[in-house]
């Protein structure tokens, strides 16, 4: 009878990479660069070495194989998407570079220019900056008589404000006009038939401004499945920088391109959240476990950049928000100064004040 015998197999060598990512990162943030898979919520305390560890975790990725393209990196700002993954390029090599990163309104402008049709528009539309879009609101707004109103009627500006508040806030015109522009309330109809006048302006023409690129990006992975995994599928990992700072508009987009794979970061400090006269949705960094239940939270709390009294000072400030993520910040650099609370007179007086300090 032929005997078999088992070969003893050798364990399989551990991944080895070019960077020492235990070496140049705390704990917390090695914890956020070598998560993979799955939906987690990174909790960066100021000055805790956020656009660090997402530095290291593009380069963590691209060591762990992920194609640098189906990378997407979202940032509020497209130079700091540029400066974040040059670090990369520099920390790991070049491959780090070719990372899909930017805005949600240039990431937007890329996939509406290959599907621009689905949501009736030409693909080779033309994106109107701040000035053009007043122009035009303006053009309409003399178009339909209401310059030769007796009445004060608002400029061209203080319309397209309004219009960009509604969109980015997610609410009526006659809510943000009635909230921050009460003095118009009594012509809220005529601003109301400018808007729609507008959007057929801009459709008619083929045109849209940047308020458009999130309503048309977010429209066409709702309304077609077929785009959505497309999309959805090709960017398997997806960052998104000072999550805190995202309106309701972005969040939905940011569910639907990562509704494949659910392999999303989003990094913020709900403690920073500063923008919400823009459109910023504070809920979207705190419903963001809501959104996905199995999401891991780590908290960024070792901060680089301060003394500890001045972090004990900031802890007892936010211990009282009502709603928060707890954290605890903490520093290892010496100092014994304390904070000093200065109460200013007027703007002018603080400005002098801290002009004074600087000198």
């Amino acid at each position: 009878m032929k005997e078999y015998h088992l070969k003893e197999l050798k364990p399989l060598a551990e991944r080895k990479y070019k960077i020492d990512y235990a070496k140049e990162l705390n704990k917390s943030q090695l914890q956020a660069v070598e998560l993979k898979k799955g939906p987690a919520l990174v909790i960066a305390g100021a000055g805790s070495g956020k656009t660090r560890t997402l530095v290291y975790r593009v380069a963590r990725l691209v060591e762990d194989g992920v194609k640098p393209e189906n990378i997407l990196l979202l940032t509020f700002t497209r130079k700091a998407a540029q400066e974040m993954l040059r670090r990369a390029s520099n920390l790991l090599d070049e491959r780090c570079g070719h990372v899909s990163g930017g805005t949600f309104h240039s990431f937007a402008n890329l996939i509406l220019k290959r599907h621009a049709k689905f949501v009736g528009f030409n693909e080779n539309f033309t994106i109107l900056d701040r000035k053009d879009s007043e122009d035009v609101i303006g053009f309409i707004r003399n178009e339909l008589g209401f310059y030769k109103s007796r009445v004060r009627f608002p400029q061209k500006s203080t319309i397209s404000d309004i219009i960009s508040k509604a969109i980015n806030k997610d609410c009526q015109l006659i809510t943000i006009i009635r909230d921050e522009y009460p003095h118009f309330l009594n012509q809220c109809e005529d601003i109301n038939k400018i808007y729609r006048e507008y959007c057929l302006y801009k459709k008619a023409k083929s045109i849209m401004d940047y308020d458009d690129l999130l309503i048309y990006i977010e429209m066409l992975l709702r309304e077609n499945e077929e785009i959505k995994v497309k999309v959805s599928s090709y960017y398997n990992y997806i960052m998104i920088d000072e999550f805190q700072d995202t309106n309701k508009l972005q969040a939905k987009i940011a569910c639907l391109l990562a509704s494949r794979h659910k392999n999303i970061m989003a990094v913020g400090d709900d403690s920073q959240s500063i923008y919400s006269f823009r459109g910023a949705n504070f809920r979207n960094i705190m419903d963001f476990p809501k959104m996905y239940p199995d999401a891991r939270i780590i908290r960024l709390e070792q901060n680089y950049r301060s003394t500890q009294p001045i972090l004990d000072f900031t802890n007892q400030i936010i211990r009282f928000a009502r709603e928060k993520y707890d954290k605890k910040l903490f520093t290892k650099k010496e100092g014994e100064q304390k904070p000093v609370y200065i109460e200013a007179e007027n703007d002018n007086w603080q400005s002098k004040f801290i002009v004074q300090r600087v000198l």
